[in-house]
């Protein structure tokens, strides 16, 4: 569980770098289970697999697994993890957590592309309020060498805004926020959250953040698991998002349903269904 110095960092500037947290074990049963989904070797598939880098024109690769849960049980098991889904209940202040889904990014040796500044939730508009945390962990150890997250402190104190924007300089660091969209005098420091392999670093949903590319020799892979307090609720847009179709709750209730895993429910810890 987390100290109420830990807890006082995460409200002060929106994520919080907490280190290790898989067993060997945990963190070799991803890696393994990374390498099937990539080769196309799992016996189901993903929500999504694809390439969402900018510069794909200049050979740039970001390849985005939305879901991989589905497709691979190391995953599946990764999402009711009992050291991570209690301290991203503390963060959230929920005894009840859900998954609302997860994210596999991988990028490259060589060519790994940028990730622009952003803030997650914009684009979940299907859902209220902005209440998330995300558990960020490292699948192979993410340096600032190989294009490690960076973020920027307290930046989730500024409201949500959709939007980010893409450094020119393709050698040194590829996202710069765009100052148009934050409040006046701001400080926009990014700070770097260096993660050892099977190592978690948490962040709220409003919190800016963004990577460099990955000219190293090498692969910077993570899991991010994107928990739901127990109040989040469904309130569909025109926009829309990937993962609405499997919905069934109607508008304004709480989200919940077998594509989005209770985790938590009361305080007490789920297992993952056979």
């Amino acid at each position: 569980m987390l100290t109420e110095e830990q807890m006082a960092s995460f409200r002060k500037n929106g994520y919080l770098n907490y280190g290790p947290v898989l067993t060997p074990s945990e963190l070799h049963d991803l890696q393994e289970s990374l390498r099937k989904v990539e080769e196309g070797r799992s016996e189901k598939s993903p929500e999504s697999k694809r390439n969402i880098s900018w510069g794909q024109d200049k050979g740039f690769v970001v390849t985005q697994i939305v879901n991989i849960w589905e497709a691979e049980p190391a995953f599946y098991r990764h999402l009711f993890n009992d050291r991570i889904v209690p301290m991203a209940a503390q963060l959230m202040g929920s005894d009840t957590v859900r998954v609302w889904h997860d994210q596999v990014q991988v990028k490259p040796p060589r060519i790994g592309g940028p990730t622009t500044w952003h803030q997650d939730h914009p684009y979940w508009p299907v859902i209220q309020p902005a209440d998330l945390v995300s558990a960020w962990v490292a699948i192979e150890d993410a340096i600032i060498d190989n294009g490690c997250m960076w973020m920027v402190p307290a930046s989730h104190t500024w409201g949500p805004h959709r939007g980010g924007t893409i450094g020119t300089d393709e050698k040194t660091w590829g996202p710069t926020p765009d100052l148009s969209l934050l409040p006046e005098g701001v400080d926009v420091t990014p700070r770097p959250q260096e993660v050892p392999a099977g190592g978690v670093v948490f962040h709220h949903c409003l919190t800016w953040h963004g990577a460099p590319i990955n000219l190293s020799e090498k692969n910077r892979p993570a899991i991010a698991v994107h928990y739901m307090p127990g109040w989040t609720r469904y309130e569909p847009t025109a926009t829309g998002h990937m993962v609405e179709h499997h919905i069934t709750v109607k508008p304004g209730e709480v989200l919940q349903g077998d594509h989005f895993p209770t985790v938590m429910e009361n305080g007490e810890m789920f297992s993952p269904k056979e």
